[in-house]
């Protein structure tokens, strides 16, 4: 963990409430995918978790939708504004897993994660299929992104309005040899009874502290409670209880 201040290159709408920021640094180290970034904002007591999108020494990108308070007033920064930003945190994807055919699963804005895991991945010469799940078609973001990296992608939408009608489950490729997934928690269950490999599950958790002190995101599993912040937010199949229900 070390903690910068950022300055904002890019603050763009990509959706009516998802939007994409920049942020450079001289030190800044490129952030390994799966890993998150805690941003402080002037006059809000706790910081904002946000997973990374896109890294490289210098330079990180995320995505971020509005959801209240603290995205509303990251949504009107404008480029040339610095941010006091905790980096480096999270254990991240492990890709030594990943076989020759990687499922890749996001629901909503559990979709950003995924892509720096799937330039990583098909940089590596593995054949990268992403499903990603939205409500509508007014939401759906990230499609074609992940198909100038070479994947093969599906868009699954709630309402029918755009892809495939329904949830990311019911796009499940017949073959694949490992998956990786983020977005709300009913859908990484969801995930965890429909796949038939081992798996990742990055969670999305509203977070205290970040980086464990506060033991305020835990999830239960077979050596006990683990904190989302520190011990994740990455967490393997197996290791999950509580799900089979």
């Amino acid at each position: 963990m070390k903690q910068q201040i950022l300055t904002i290159t890019e603050n763009t709408p990509v959706t009516a409430t998802v939007y994409r920021m920049r942020l450079e640094g001289a030190d800044l180290e490129e952030q390994k995918p799966g890993g998150f970034v805690n941003i402080r904002l002037e006059g809000l007591f706790l910081r904002r978790p946000i997973s990374v999108y896109d890294s490289a020494p210098g330079s990180l990108t995320i995505l971020y939708k509005v959801v209240g308070k603290g995205t509303e007033q990251m949504a009107g920064m404008k480029a040339g504004e610095t941010l006091d930003v905790l980096t480096g945190l999270g254990n991240g994807y492990d890709l030594s897993k990943a076989g020759d055919e990687p499922l890749l699963l996001g629901g909503g804005v559990g979709v950003p994660p995924l892509y720096l895991l799937a330039k990583q991945l098909t940089v590596a010469g593995r054949k990268v299929h992403a499903v990603l799940g939205f409500n509508t078609a007014e939401e759906v973001f990230g499609e074609e992104a992940f198909k100038a990296l070479g994947c093969e992608v599906t868009v699954t939408t709630a309402d029918g309005s755009c892809g495939v009608k329904g949830f990311v489950t019911d796009a499940l490729p017949e073959s694949y040899s490992y998956f990786y997934t983020c977005g709300p928690e009913p859908m990484l269950r969801a995930v965890y009874r429909a796949a038939n490999t081992s798996g990742q599950f990055s969670f999305e958790e509203r977070m205290g502290c970040g980086f464990g002190a506060c033991m305020g995101c835990s999830c239960r599993t077979i050596t006990g409670y683990k904190r989302i912040c520190r011990e994740g937010p990455v967490l393997e199949k197996e290791e999950i209880l509580g799900w089979d229900d």
